[in-house]
């Protein structure tokens, strides 16, 4: 039962956090009543693949939003996905295992993003130690709120969510006057027997009612608002915070994909392939120098860059510094956003950074007036004049980086996440759209660079999404069986020979697994980066 008032709180949205198998989806089910594992092979393997999503009723009656992420460290990119929209974290680590790399990952992810209220569920406390654990967690999150609790024997729940309740009680939340236009960073796209393109995602500002006309990045498309669900609930308008569901009119669901942004129509948002931002590398990273290439997440969305460091050559561990990203393919930040930064190989977790100019003209260390200028806009004030202007047109891109995705390769990168499971090859999508196949090849090879595709084999590319669900759960046989075949997962996934082979020679050819004679086995873990 809401108490009077709990209506007007500001909407917030709790994301969990923590390593596989640490009891994240089991104590959301508890806590919620709602399962989150929405896939048969999430339910059927007990690991959790892509974000769920359930409503919270605290013991007030104010109720929250819960974002629940994968823990699998093939999963990483998808928790930032989900973690970058939320306001305080729930961070699960059992008591029978402690610590472990996903847990020390998911904290720089939390503490890149800025996402630093939250509590610690201590789990599975009725078969570990939890004192211990929660040793653990204090050394690296002093001061944290922990609570030893175990689903499947209901204990220590009351006690968890009165210790969130005191957490949100003193978040100011996103609705609020000033919280800028509509900005909706979209996390799944699907359609509906009868209703049509459903896009779901946390509403980061502003407020979007029913009958809104909406502007979809980076492609620019135009829809209008249909209907407005929060958490299965219609609305006439849903505010800041609120995790939202959109009927969308005038777009078809496979023109929107995770990673896109739903702003107001006329918002001056835009897309970029340059970024300025104030930088800081994690303890345990290596220096990056001027020109390494990075994984830049911001929002749902991700993107390959380079990073041009301009307050000198390098950026080591543990140091804060200016830097312009250059980018493979369009982000859509506003001033202030909060960026994470992964390697390409292996793909970790190394620092992130605050965006501080979201449309800078190119240049480089030692450009006359940069620093001072990112420096002003990093303390909030006004940048001195004659510093670098922010550009009025987007930048050409130089001969050695990737230019912006043309008409083409947005429809190749339509058909691929159409076809799912089993794409077409390469030559069969070049037929389907008209085009030769010379011209199809090279728009694949922007898509790869970009994050949009991965190359699988020869003449053969799928889009990141259902791939990364096809490795959860090669690896899960693998987990399971000791090892895989090709004929064995042709039967599990139900597809063909082609396929099979195809996916275990890749998962091969990136160092998740080996070949052991007829089968493949999964290759030894990496040792966890230090805290």
């Amino acid at each position: 039962m809401n108490v009077p008032g709990a209506a007007t709180l500001p909407p917030l949205t709790l994301g969990t956090a923590g390593h596989i198998d640490h009891g994240k989806t089991a104590l959301i089910g508890a806590l919620t009543g709602h399962g989150t594992d929405r896939l048969p092979e999430e339910r059927k393997r007990g690991i959790s693949i892509e974000l769920g999503y359930a409503p919270l009723r605290l013991p007030s009656g104010r109720d929250l939003s819960v974002i629940d992420v994968p823990g699998h460290e093939r999963f990483v990119r998808t928790m930032v996905a989900g973690a970058s929209g939320i306001d305080l974290y729930l961070l699960c680590v059992a008591a029978d295992d402690g610590v472990m790399p996903q847990t020390l990952e998911h904290l720089a992810v939390l503490r890149q993003l800025g996402v630093t209220d939250g509590v610690v569920a201590i789990t599975k406390a009725d078969v570990g130690e939890p004192e211990l654990a929660a040793e653990e967690v204090h050394e690296l999150v002093p001061g944290v709120e922990t609570v030893a609790v175990s689903a499947l024997e209901g204990t220590g729940l009351e006690e968890l969510l009165a210790a969130v309740e005191r957490r949100v009680s003193a978040l100011p939340g996103r609705a609020h006057a000033d919280a800028g236009p509509v900005r909706l960073h979209v996390d799944r796209s699907f359609t509906l027997k009868g209703i049509g393109t459903v896009v779901t995602g946390t509403l980061w500002s502003g407020r979007l009612a029913v009958g809104d006309v909406v502007q979809i990045l980076p492609r620019g498309l135009t829809a209008r608002v249909r209907s407005v669900q929060v958490h299965d609930v219609a609305v006439e308008h849903a505010d800041a915070g609120q995790r939202v569901a959109l009927n969308l009119a005038g777009v078809s669901w496979r023109e929107v994909s995770r990673g896109d942004v739903v702003r107001a129509d006329g918002s001056a948002l835009r897309p970029t392939y340059l970024v300025d931002a104030a930088v800081r590398l994690e303890p345990f990273a290596l220096p990056l120098e001027r020109g390494t290439r990075v994984h830049v997440h911001h929002g749902t969305r991700e993107a390959p860059a380079r990073l041009v460091p301009l307050d000198g050559e390098v950026l080591r561990a543990g140091e804060e510094g200016f830097a312009q990203l250059r980018l493979e393919a369009p982000l859509v930040p506003a001033r202030g956003d909060r960026l994470v930064l992964r390697q390409v190989a292996p793909p970790d977790t190394i620092g992130g950074g605050t965006v501080l100019d979201p449309r800078p003209r190119k240049h480089g260390a030692g450009a006359a007036g940069v620093v001072e200028r990112l420096a002003a806009l990093a303390r909030g004030e006004d940048p001195p004049t004659g510093g670098d202007p922010p550009a009025s047109e987007d930048p050409a891109p130089e001969p050695d980086e990737a230019p912006p995705l043309d008409d083409l390769a947005l429809a190749l990168a339509g058909l691929l996440r159409a076809d799912g499971r089993e794409p077409r090859t390469d030559p069969e999508l070049a037929a389907e759209l008209g085009v030769a196949t010379k011209d199809a090849a090279q728009r694949l090879g922007q898509l790869d660079r970009a994050g949009q595709a991965v190359r699988v084999a020869r003449n053969l590319h799928f889009h990141p999404e259902p791939l990364a669900e096809l490795e959860a759960r090669i690896v899960a046989i693998c987990e399971r069986d000791g090892q895989a075949t090709i004929a064995g997962v042709r039967d599990e996934l139900d597809t063909s020979r082609k396929y099979a082979q195809a996916l275990l020679e890749h998962l091969d050819a990136t160092r998740v697994t080996k070949r052991a004679g007829d089968a493949h086995v999964l290759r030894a873990r990496r040792a966890a980066p230090a805290a």
